[in-house]
């Protein structure tokens, strides 16, 4: 029987606390990219106007998809290997849009990118700790 060790309360609530974050921002940026006319849309994000508007949807397609594939594996309790899988994909995603802003001179703007990025890889990383430990 393998049995694996329960991570410490802080950590836990650090996980929960940076998952719900994640969705949060990610639900409503999806809403946004989604729902929103694009002249209301580039009041807030310039580049919106600047791009067709299916790659807006589409951004706003891969926030839905990351904020509930960070949220409900591990919340539902199933499939939950499926919420460390979702926040290197979304490290991935913040990397290309920190590429994205760079190359259009907007490196001042990356700073939520890389915050994403960060609560992202702390999420993979506390979420994949299953290191088995050797019954006694």
């Amino acid at each position: 029987m393998t049995h694996y060790p329960k991570p410490p309360i802080a950590l836990h609530i650090a996980l929960w606390v940076a998952q719900i974050l994640i969705a949060a921002s990610f639900s409503w940026a999806a809403y946004l990219k989604l729902f929103q006319p694009i002249a209301e849309l580039s009041r807030m994000w310039p580049w919106t106007a600047q791009i067709p508007p299916e790659l807006v949807k589409l951004t706003g397609v891969f926030d839905f998809l990351g904020a509930v594939g960070i949220l409900l594996p591990s919340l539902l309790r199933i499939r939950p290997g499926l919420t460390p899988i979702t926040a290197i994909a979304i490290v991935v995603q913040m990397i290309c849009a920190g590429i994205f802003h760079i190359s259009r001179g907007e490196a001042a703007g990356i700073a939520p990118n890389i915050v994403f990025a960060l609560l992202a890889a702390f999420v993979a990383w506390g979420r994949s700790r299953k290191a088995p430990i050797p019954a006694r």
